[in-house]
């Protein structure tokens, strides 16, 4: 076989060796007749362009000019020609000649040029006033998701995306930090109606444009909904040309970045004859001998599997001179690395637009949605803690259960039984669009009316059968039913006035009012054992028959202008000012006005740096506003109650009991925002640079307030006043770099940069905000002034006592001489922050602070003639990270199966300072909330990575196609971290608390244009 394979080899590399010889000497001889081109290169002010690319046409020939600008090439005859290039100038093509005097290059403007929508109108680029961020698609584009939001992670400066690996989940976005104790959610408006549904409702090719509005001067157009940034994404609209039909397909496959090492079930035996002779209890007879009980069962193994996601979406668009139409369909499935666990959307997009005459359009935006999640009980910390020693099956078949007593065989209930049998599914019907119309009715004006529409239907079902696994029983199956509506509607009407100066100045302004209203119900049930469970619906149930339901409205009415004034473009101002009249708040704060102003100066246009060669464009940006936060809830300003059933003298009466006192005094959450931004491009258009500096101070931000019990009102659920304030400080930066650009390869690079300072100013009280509650009375963080919100609060681990000495003389634990029940050599030492002897709750302080320092990305984007490459990396820094699952991984004091890294446990003077020793019952509560659980949550994540090749189209004949790629890309494909969890991306709030863990994913997909 191995003469065969030489056989069938060398005659191949002799080949092409011959060929090499054969072209080595052709070109020698074509390079025999040769002719020498020289000239210069300049810009359209007569300076040199040092670096230009000359091209012979056609062919891989080329130079680059010197310092000078000047060229001298050899080409093959003065019958060819030269391609001319230079980065941010426009190519130019010319014939060749034995002496070219000078070659001139126009400005490219078109970036410059590019249109961006900032809120009822749009605005060149290079004449915006206030901090926006236009996303390029085309980065995006390669990055295969189900979800924009996913793939806007890391794109834009000042905004921070928290994913998840949950197959239909919607990222978490942060825009310039966290700004309330409430809401902090963006508003996202789509094609002009603001989007009360997720992002994953929106096809991720369906999109045209994307752009973020980050300070005030940006975001005030929107007033009372701007507080916490804007999302704006326009869908395609038909393009010029022939009409054109475009298949995308991607596959691909899913699985875990990072498991968790957890006991075998010798290690598990080991651990447990350790634990219960501690805690001063017989060991379990089972485990006599642990290396007999070999590895076990291996749960996680599991629960886990490999994930697949399928994605197809198919769009034909057309235009002409009197309509255009865009249409698709998108199709996507997609099963988790969770067993049982899928997600399906479908969505249908018509747009379209019709002139009827020069002065009058009609158009529409018509999204369809409709999608399915599915899965069952997905409960990872149980499939941690299920014990080894335990099988998934028993040998009937059967789900297996707990035998014997709890203290040997633990209570944990089978997690792959549960993820097999329960079903969870809900499925949503959404439609979302506008119609709307447009009417020039006077020279330079222009009147719009838009009604839009977004409604969403959601419809939930819980079942879960009655099931006997030895000693784990459900007697009786469940079922739960919900049913949800939520309608709104829009009204808007602009009248745009725009004019355009012979000196280069102009004029718009927009004045406007907009109306929507939403009306939300629900209607739930559920019921308990069935006679038969095959007939699986709720009069079928006969125990605990249970019903619910309820309703809100909310309604927002206002007016709104804009006026942008550009003087010899160079020169800029913006003024908004909106009014904003809301349902959610008392009579005499129901409206609420929110003006800004912006002004920007284009420095490199004034005479003083016209002929600079350094720099290209230079303007200077100053924004200030006031914006505002309605999402409060629709009645915060009146009193809330609940029906009870008394017994009076043996009669039951039904009451409505007010629970929570009223605010008439409630009004909006505002947020002022000062911004000043610098935006700069440098060294013949080689590097783009903007950077934005900000503070953002949220005052009259909703607080709880203290009720005493003596009013008659509940002190738990208690009306919120407008009393606290946030501030957000930081710096923003994004930098494009042009490294290298020829006719065959360039190459460029984008660097993102957010750093963030937060801190509570006010709360209205001297006692702190809990929040961060994981059950067991556990809240792990507090909301207090001076300090960042939801910092991490808990006692400061010392180390480990190593002797009974040492337990003696320190801060007394837990008292008592018998180390079965109180502190002994082998605890965790905490530290006696308030030197009285005792650790008791005023021991605690701030442990961590969940927020970034700072996040960033690194993309580099290749291009060697038919093929490009994306490589993107992206991280996040000085973050801490509450790993509440080590809690119960790491506890060492139940029969739970526990992490390796209770394999360093103390067992002796001088084995361990960190980990505590294994106590049932744990004693000394070792497991109290502290610095024992707070990790670095920083990382370095290889987020994509794209190889794309653009496929000949001549070579398939005909012109069956008008376009053709293929791509490989890969997602989250390593992560440098420090962290022990699954993954370091969990929530805002920084508690990782049986979170769905972000996925690596393996793509592969073809693009095709007919």
């Amino acid at each position: 076989m191995q003469n065969q394979t030489q056989g069938k080899i060398f005659p191949g590399f002799k080949g092409i060796f011959l060929l090499l010889i054969f072209f080595s000497f052709s070109s020698i001889a074509v390079a025999q007749d040769k002719v020498t081109v020289r000239g210069t290169v300049v810009d359209d002010t007569g300076i040199p362009l040092p670096g230009a690319t000359i091209l012979e046409t056609g062919t891989t020939n080329g130079v680059v000019t010197d310092f000078d600008g000047n060229f001298n090439i050899e080409i093959s005859s003065l019958s060819s020609t030269l391609t001319i290039s230079y980065i941010g100038y426009e190519t130019k093509t010319i014939e060749a000649s034995a002496n070219i005097n000078t070659i001139t290059l126009n400005l490219d403007t078109a970036a410059l040029d590019e249109v961006v929508v900032i809120g009822y109108g749009q605005s060149r680029q290079r004449d915006l006033t206030g901090s926006v961020s236009a996303i390029d698609l085309d980065d995006i584009e390669s990055q295969p998701a189900s979800n924009i939001g996913d793939a806007l992670q890391g794109r834009a400066a000042g905004v921070q995306v928290i994913t998840s690996g949950q197959p239909g989940n919607n990222p978490t976005i942060r825009i310039r930090g966290i700004g309330t104790i409430g809401n902090n959610d963006p508003l996202i408006v789509v094609d002009g109606v603001p989007l009360n549904g997720g992002l994953n409702q929106v096809n991720m090719q369906d999109v045209a444009s994307m752009q973020i509005l980050k300070d005030a001067s940006a975001t005030a157009i929107y007033g009372s909904r701007g507080a916490n940034g804007v999302v704006i994404i326009t869908t395609k609209r038909g393009k010029d040309g022939v009409g054109q039909l475009t298949l995308d397909i991607f596959s691909g496959i899913q699985e875990p970045t990072n498991m968790i090492d957890v006991l075998n079930a010798q290690q598990f035996g080991q651990l447990s004859n350790e634990m219960l002779a501690a805690g001063g209890f017989p060991t379990n007879p089972d485990f006599a001998d642990p290396i007999a009980l070999g590895a076990g069962t291996d749960w996680l193994d599991a629960l886990f599997t490999t994930g697949h996601q399928n994605n197809v979406t198919l769009a034909y668009s057309n235009r002409n001179e009197a309509s255009n139409v865009y249409t698709s369909l998108n199709v996507f499935d997609q099963s988790g690395i969770i067993i049982n666990n899928n997600y399906r959307r479908y969505i249908f997009q018509l747009n379209s637009d019709t002139d009827v005459n020069e002065r009058l359009r009609f158009g529409n935006s018509l999204k369809v949605n409709h999608d399915i999640k599915e899965q069952g009980e997905m409960n990872i910390t149980g499939a941690i803690l299920s014990l080894p020693t335990q099988p998934i099956y028993r040998e009937d078949g059967d789900f297996s259960g707990p035998i014997g007593q709890p203290i040997y065989s633990g209570d944990v209930e089978n997690p792959i039984g549960k993820a097999n049998i329960v079903d969870n599914t809900t499925k949503g019907y959404n439609l979302q669009g506008n119609v709307f119309g447009e009417l020039d009715i006077f020279k330079n004006f222009t009147y719009k009316s838009l009604f839009g529409a977004e409604a969403n239907f959601w419809f939930g079902r819980t079942w879960s059968p009655a099931y006997s696994w030895d000693t784990d029983i459900a007697p009786n199956a469940y079922l739960f039913e919900s049913s949800n509506r939520s309608v709104t509607l829009l009204w808007d009407n602009t009248l745009t006035y725009n004019k355009e100066f012979d000196n280069g100045s102009s004029v718009t302004a927009v004045v406007g009012t907009s109306a929507q209203e939403n009306e939300f119900k629900f209607l739930s049930g559920s019921v308990q054992n069935f006679p038969s469970e095959s007939t699986q619906q709720i009069n079928n149930g006969i125990e605990l028959p249970t019903i619910n339901g309820s309703g809100s409205e909310w309604a927002i009415f206002s007016y709104f202008a804009r006026v942008q004034l550009d003087y010899l473009d160079k020169y800029y101002l913006t003024g908004t000012v909106r009014r904003d009249g809301s349902s959610r708040f008392g009579e005499g704060n129901k409206y609420g006005t929110f003006p800004s102003a912006s002004a920007a100066w284009r420095i490199s246009d004034e005479d003083f740096l016209k002929d600079s060669n350094s720099i290209s464009e230079l303007k200077l940006r100053l924004g200030y506003g006031i914006t505002g936060n309605q999402e409060i809830g629709n009645y915060a300003f009146a009193s809330a109650y609940n029906t009870n059933v008394y017994n009076f003298n043996d009669n039951f009466v039904t009451a409505a009991v007010p629970t929570t006192l009223p605010n008439t005094n409630v009004q909006w959450e505002s947020q002022k925002q000062y911004n000043i931004g610098l935006d700069a491009t440098l060294f013949n258009r080689a590097v783009d640079f903007k950077v934005d500096v900000y503070r953002k101070d949220t005052e009259d931000m909703l607080v709880p307030q203290s009720v005493p019990v003596t009013s008659g009102y509940s002190d738990i659920y208690v009306p919120y006043i407008n009393a606290g304030a946030i501030r957000n400080q930081g710096v923003e930066a994004i930098v494009t770099t042009y490294n290298f650009a020829r006719e065959d390869f360039s190459w460029s690079t984008d660097y993102v940069f957010t750093y963030n300072d937060n801190e509570v100013i006010n709360i209205n009280s001297d006692t702190p905000l809990t929040t961060g509650g994981i059950g067991l009375n556990y809240n792990l963080a507090r909301i207090q002034p001076g300090y960042p919100v939801n910092v991490f609060y808990g006692f400061v681990q010392e180390g480990i006592f190593q002797t009974q000495a040492e337990v003696d003389n320190a801060a007394v634990q837990s008292p008592g001489t018998n180390p079965a029940t109180s502190t002994a050599p082998g605890d965790i030492r905490f530290k006696d922050l308030n030197n009285d002897g005792r650790i008791t709750d005023d021991d605690r302080t701030f442990i961590g602070n969940p927020n970034p320092d700072f996040t960033f990305s690194l993309n580099n984007t290749l291009r060697y003639k038919n093929f490009d490459l994306s490589i993107f990396f992206q991280g996040v820094y000085g973050n801490d990270i509450f790993n509440a699952n080590r809690l119960y991984t790491e506890s060492m004091s139940v029969t739970t199966n526990q992490s390796v890294a209770v394999l360093d446990r103390w067992r002796g003077p001088g084995t361990s300072n960190t980990m505590p020793r294994a106590v049932f019952g744990d004693p000394n509560n070792n497991t109290r909330p502290s610095t024992r659980y707070i990790e670095d949550g920083s990382y370095l994540r290889l987020r994509n990575v794209n190889l794309g090749y653009n496929l000949p189209v001549e070579s398939f004949g005909d012109n069956i196609f008008s376009s053709a790629k293929i791509y490989l890309a890969g997602q989250n494909l390593f992560t440098i971290t420090d962290y022990s969890g699954f993954d370091p991306e969990v929530g805002p709030n920084g508690i990782d608390n049986n979170i769905y863990p972000v996925t690596r994913n393996f793509t592969v997909g073809i693009n095709l244009g007919f």
